[in-house]
């Protein structure tokens, strides 16, 4: 995804090009990233991480949960709410007690709900991106849900990408929150933020 001239993409055209190299993807690959990803989040050393379970062809698998909850780290994980806003939180306590959520194939504890400030006891967050560039600036879906989340969090904020969607410009806004760092199969990559 360096390929000169990417500097100029929209937004979209960005998604488009990155789902779409992501669905060309290996399950072999995917599966070899996912457990380097895994291997790396284990090594972040935080004692409560507010994580996600990656779904489809996003970075990562259960394993990425799996790995932080061994270390011993308090593991919260998005709820997504009725109506737009801030994300909820609840504790992941295991495999066995994830349910279905609002958002088709994106998995949820069924545990209580920890509201909304629940993010403010974090050291680490990890958040979905289909690309972080290398001032911070990340792309999402596109909802919002993560850049409302993320508005008033001083915990330190890792965009979880596979090697190529670590980028050199990436379009950005007022209201996108800068990443400090991108969680690769390479491990840890810490970004300059301002």
């Amino acid at each position: 995804m360096r390929e000169p001239g990417n500097e100029h993409l929209s937004k979209a055209e960005w998604r488009t090009r990155v789902l779409t190299t992501r669905a060309s993807v290996s399950p072999e690959q995917h599966a070899r990233e996912a457990a380097e990803i895994a291997a790396a989040a284990a090594s972040l050393g935080a004692e409560t991480v507010c994580a996600y379970l990656p779904f489809g062809t996003e970075p990562g698998r259960i394993s990425l949960v799996e790995a932080l909850a061994a270390t011993g780290a308090r593991v919260l994980l998005p709820v997504v709410q009725c109506a737009p806003g801030p994300l909820e939180w609840a504790a992941y306590t295991g495999p066995d007690e994830l349910v279905p959520g609002r958002l088709r194939g994106v998995l949820e504890p069924s545990g209580p709900r920890l509201g909304v400030d629940a993010i403010e006891a974090a050291d680490v967050i990890l958040v979905p991106a289909l690309a972080v560039d290398r001032r911070g600036v990340r792309l999402g879906r596109g909802a919002g849900h993560y850049d409302r989340s993320l508005a008033s969090a001083t915990a330190d904020l890792l965009a979880v990408v596979r090697t190529e969607e670590l980028v050199d410009h990436l379009p950005g806004q007022p209201h996108d929150v800068p990443m400090n760092a991108a969680l690769t199969p390479g491990g840890l990559v810490r970004l300059p933020t301002p």
